[in-house]
C-alpha cells in the first residue's frame, strides 16, 4: 500500500506540473468538489462517533475546518482567475 501511495504521489505531481494554465480553473473546481466530499465524510464520522471518543471528534472537526478553508480558498482563487477573462466595461 505504501508503494501505491508513493507511486500515486509522484504520478500526480508529474501530471499536475504539466497542466496548461488555461485548465487551472476547472482543476480548482474539481479540487473544491473533493474537499466537499471530505466535509461530508467528516460529518458522517462525527455523527457515528461515541460522545466520549474525543480523538474521533477532534479529528472530524479538524477535517471539517481544514476542508472548509480549502473550499473557500479554492473558490476565491477561481473567482479571481475568472475575473481576468471578463471584458472590462468602458467608462463614458
Amino acid at each position: 500500500m505504501i508503494y501505491l501511495l508513493v507511486f500515486a504521489s509522484f504520478l500526480g505531481m508529474e501530471i499536475i506540473s504539466n497542466v496548461p494554465t488555461v485548465l487551472h480553473t476547472p482543476l480548482m473546481s474539481g479540487a473544491n468538489a473533493i474537499s466537499g466530499v471530505v466535509i461530508i465524510g467528516a460529518i458522517i464520522l462525527i455523527r457515528k462517533a461515541e460522545p466520549s471518543d474525543f480523538l474521533i471528534m477532534t479529528l472530524g472537526m479538524l477535517a471539517i475546518i481544514l476542508a472548509a478553508v480549502n473550499v473557500m480558498g479554492g473558490y476565491t482563487v477561481t473567482d479571481r482567475m475568472l475575473e481576468m477573462f471578463k471584458k472590462k466595461k468602458k467608462a463614458k
